[in-house]
């Protein structure tokens, strides 16, 4: 055998990727996407309030840096830690939302206590509440998975954990966060192989008690009948959803421009929040619109695929985990654009990665970090394993180089 043709067979394999492409790269394009359209959202109503034009853009992009270092901090973190971690990180978040309910600890915005003053933000706790809840039941169906699905109890007693979990949200009140929250746990029950019949009955009995806070609330009730017909008090109840549908529809295919949009400047509430998607669509028409859809199904597919990998190597956690995170980014950002769109009532839940706000944002980033170390641990194992198969005999190379000198 040559030298040539023995170095060749020897050479070492090219090193794979570290981190998942698609999944990276969607995340990182939606972040920077969302601080563009932040910055061209609130420039004039910053300057209204704060006479500083770049004040929402500037604590923006401070909130993507704190999210970047914290999402390399738990990069850095095995996913068996976190598997260890979930109940006591549930633990702690319910006690952070006994500490928001306690007068004069807990921040009120617009007839809400949703916040913790923490000097340089305000901490809102029901977006830690969305992962510590997915890190916690990603658990309990490794630790309790057998008796999931062969038992009722098993199956109720996570329920009764995030019932309760729930009924602090909807105390503060925050109905959108409890909404995604049951919807995300269904999701994980459902897919950890729970029994139909207790799938289905759990179900209607979340959309029972759904349906009833909505009736029992005039407030609600309000919004449940607005999104119907906005147009029938558009000066009222329906000014949000009639000035986002005005954005959506000035924008047509092509949208009017960066920063050229009319409907942020002080017609659309929340502009640089809840109603980002709509001044996103007025500025960059249906090709913007579709783009940001298309980036969000991207990200999803791509969370769902390393989730079936975890699953297939027996990794259940990690399985679980990603589901999860994926099932809520995708939900809440179906939500949000749906409320933009008019088919859904409105609800306070921000666009995940995009929207303005520091909780949001950092949770997000980590929620994306924890993704990438699921796939990076199944990338790594794949590579160890690979190793060990194609291991050459130091002694058989040797003797071959021998002979082809």
């Amino acid at each position: 055998m040559s030298a040539t043709r023995l170095t060749a067979t020897t050479q070492a394999p090219a090193a794979p990727l570290k981190y998942d492409p698609l999944l990276l790269g969607s995340g990182v394009l939606l972040l920077a996407l969302g601080l563009v359209m932040v910055a061209s959202a609130s420039l004039h109503i910053a300057a209204e309030d704060y006479g500083q034009p770049w004040f929402y853009t500037l604590r923006q992009l401070v909130f993507i840096g704190l999210g970047l270092a914290a999402g390399m901090i738990v990069f850095s973190i095995p996913v068996a830690v976190w598997e260890k971690l979930g109940p006591w990180l549930l633990l702690a978040g319910l006690a952070l939302l006994l500490l928001v309910l306690v007068p004069g600890v807990g921040r009120s915005v617009n007839g809400a206590t949703r916040w913790i003053n923490l000097g340089v933000f305000n901490l809102q706790v029901s977006e830690l509440m969305k992962l510590f809840v997915i890190l916690y039941l990603a658990g309990y169906l490794v630790r309790r998975g057998d008796e999931v699905r062969t038992s009722f109890k098993g199956f109720l007693k996570p329920m009764i954990v995030l019932s309760l979990v729930a009924l602090l949200l909807l105390l503060e009140p925050d109905f959108g966060a409890a909404a995604v929250i049951m919807a995300t746990a269904l999701a994980m029950m459902f897919i950890g192989g729970v029994r139909l019949w207790q799938f289905g009955l759990l179900l209607a009995l979340v959309a029972a008690a759904m349906a009833v806070l909505a009736i029992t609330s005039p407030y609600r009730m309000e919004r449940l009948t607005t999104f119907l017909n906005p147009w029938a008090d558009p000066f009222n109840s329906g000014f949000q959803l009639t000035q986002a549908l005005i954005a959506i529809g000035r924008g047509e295919i092509w949208g009017v421009g960066l920063g050229a949009g009319v409907q942020k400047l002080f017609y659309l509430p929340e502009a640089h929040t809840d109603f980002l998607f709509a001044v996103l669509a007025e500025e960059f028409g249906l090709i913007g619109s579709l783009l940001v859809i298309a980036l969000f199904v991207v990200f999803v597919m791509r969370a769902f695929i390393i989730a079936r990998q975890a699953e297939l190597k027996g990794q259940q956690f990690a399985a679980y985990l990603a589901y999860g995170l994926g099932v809520w980014l995708g939900l809440q950002a179906f939500i949000n654009i749906g409320v933009n769109m008019g088919v859904l009532p409105t609800k306070g839940l921000t666009l995940p990665l995009m929207s303005y706000g520091g909780s949001s944002i950092v949770v997000c980033c980590v929620a994306v970090a924890l993704l990438l170390r699921v796939d990076f641990e199944q990338r790594r194992s794949a590579l160890q394993a690979e190793r060990r198969a194609g291991r050459p005999d130091t002694r058989r190379v040797k003797r071959e180089r021998r002979i082809g000198s």
